[in-house]
């Protein structure tokens, strides 16, 4: 078997392995290039700053893998709602407290993306157009809330978020937490049912699950997630930011594509998506460091998510071939 050979069968088995590779490549040449980049006192910024595009990147992996064409293009406003709640009404009514404001953002963001899922699972609107309105609607709600003048504010615990805990940086929390749920999940007959109805819901269906309950559970949990997204970006900015929506929704589903997820559904892992997050943060890290002008970050973005489509294309011809 020549290397050719093994890469194939590696991407066909193991999808993420190319965002793996990429990513570790990428941190090469950031640190190469910027050695600081990398030291122990500089990791928790690093990850508070990487934090929010890591959880937007996961909470849209669920509806992808829902399949049916699913994909979630709220989520970007979704993540800057939630993060200008948390600083326009919440904290200025003296509701600071994490037992609060956690509970109450993900509580939004979870029916939130119900509604997503209702009216793609059972109104059986097509997921880019239930989607679409739905970005528009809560990127409209999310400029209202932020009014004239862009809110701030912080509490010691969302500092902390940015920061560390100790010697904990506390951006591991906000990226480890959709781990850990979707762990737990998997020990439910859950993401099993989740990947049956995205590979072929017919069949699934015929087996008994229960297709629509299943799609607007990963639509709502895409809508957890993004909740958490949402504190991530409050702790790292401590203001409002309706502005970002967009940047958030390209590069999160860029991220899916690139971690190895099919975009039919049915194949991928929040891993993939974490992994591909990097690559894409790496990227846009690198570009910082040789002085790219951000008048190009749209078309940059743009060419980050045609390039994540094809890769995406060419490891579903991997796993075929690897299969066969």
């Amino acid at each position: 078997m020549n290397a050719l050979d093994f890469l194939r069968g590696l991407l066909g088995k193991r999808p993420y392995a190319f965002a793996g590779l990429l990513a570790l490549l990428l941190l090469v040449v950031n640190t190469a290039l910027q050695p600081a980049f990398l030291a122990f006192g500089n990791w928790a910024a690093v990850l508070a700053s990487f934090a929010p595009l890591a959880v937007a990147a996961m909470a849209s992996t669920p509806a992808i893998l829902s399949g049916g064409g699913g994909i979630d293009i709220s989520i970007g406003p979704l993540l800057t709602l939630i993060d200008i709640v948390i600083v326009a009404n919440l904290l200025p009514n003296g509701l600071t407290s994490p037992f609060v404001v956690i509970p109450v953002c993900l509580a939004i963001g979870a029916a939130i993306g119900a509604v997503n899922g209702v009216l793609v699972a059972v109104l059986r609107f097509q997921p880019v157009v239930a989607t679409l309105c739905a970005n528009i609607v809560i990127g409209g709600l999310a400029t209202q809330v932020q009014g004239d003048t862009v809110p701030s504010g912080s509490t010691s615990w969302t500092k902390d978020l940015a920061g560390s805990f100790g010697p904990v940086p506390g951006a591991l929390l906000t990226i480890g937490a959709p781990l850990v749920i979707w762990w737990a999940l998997s020990r439910t007959p859950f993401v099993k049912a989740l990947y049956a109805v995205g590979g072929d819901d017919a069949t699934a269906f015929s087996a008994g699950v229960n297709v629509p309950k299943v799609r607007i559970a990963a639509y709502s949990l895409g809508g957890l997630y993004a909740g958490i997204a949402g504190i991530a970006l409050m702790s790292l900015i401590s203001e409002g930011a309706a502005s970002m929506s967009a940047q958030y929704t390209l590069l999160a589903i860029a991220a899916v594509a690139l971690g190895g997820t099919s975009l039919a559904g049915g194949r991928g892992s929040l891993l993939g998506s974490l992994l591909g997050a990097a690559s894409i943060y790496l990227i846009n890290n690198l570009l910082n460091v040789v002085r790219v002008s951000t008048l190009w970050s749209t078309a940059i973005y743009g060419a980050m998510l045609l390039f994540a489509v094809v890769v995406g294309a060419v490891l579903t011809n991997a796993r075929r071939r690897a299969v066969a």
